[in-house]
């Protein structure tokens, strides 16, 4: 599969659903349940490297000007709320 084939992670996701319901029916011969195995197989490994992609790419944003990650007083990674948009209504 080329990388423009790539499915999204959360179409990954879904058809990773999709295969362990039918592996957990149990009414598949052997040979198809491999087969589903494997592609269950393949398609966690593509899902846990588009998780530890999405990781690095916050750590990034997390560091310093240093580069250094950016901690709070307690030695924690320093975060900041999420603070929604004010809305035009409410000014």
């Amino acid at each position: 599969m080329k990388k423009t084939d790539e499915p999204t992670f959360e179409q990954a996701l879904q058809q990773l659903e999709q295969i362990v319901q039918k592996l957990e029916k149990g009414e598949l011969p052997l040979e198809d349940s491999l087969a589903l195995y494997e592609d269950g197989i393949r398609l966690s490994r593509l899902c846990h490297g588009k998780l530890e992609e999405a990781e690095g790419k916050i750590e990034t944003l997390l560091k310093d000007a240093r580069g250094e990650p950016a901690l709070d007083a307690q030695g924690r990674p320093r975060t900041t709320p999420l603070v929604p948009p004010e809305d035009e209504d409410d000014r």
